[in-house]
């Protein structure tokens, strides 16, 4: 934690963002690992977590489940920002698992299109397609 942590605290962010589960999956697991590992993260480093700013609108089928083509597909339009003008600057992206940067790169689309300036990413764990 050490070392990631003087790295990401060297990224100077606002706040750390959790990528979102749709309410159907929350509703069915009970919980969102990427906004456990956020709150974890954001206590030890003294970085606020903001889970209620980016939403999951659109019930997605499981990325595990596809291909590289079909997972940016199945991402397209799956995340909103809850507010139109977000005054963070600079945000840390956090999920569980990154396999082909699909979820990444749409979740990350979707904050600087509504004004945040730079995203960064972490995760704990790279699958596959890395």
């Amino acid at each position: 934690m050490k070392r990631c942590g003087e790295l990401l605290l060297s990224w100077q962010p606002d706040a750390l963002v959790p990528v979102p589960l749709h309410k159907s999956r929350m509703r069915k697991r009970g919980f969102n690992q990427a906004e456990l590992t956020a709150r974890k993260v954001g206590k030890a480093l003294g970085i606020p977590v903001e889970k209620r700013l980016l939403l999951r609108t659109k019930k997605t089928s499981p990325q595990k489940e596809l291909n590289d083509v079909q997972r940016r597909a199945n991402l397209k339009n799956a995340f909103q920002v809850s507010q139109n003008d977000v005054r963070l600057k600079r945000v840390v992206l956090m999920d569980d698992i990154y396999t082909t940067g699909s979820t990444i790169d749409a979740a990350a689309a979707v904050l600087l299109e509504h004004g945040v300036e730079r995203v960064y990413f972490l995760t704990i764990c790279i699958g596959r397609g890395f």
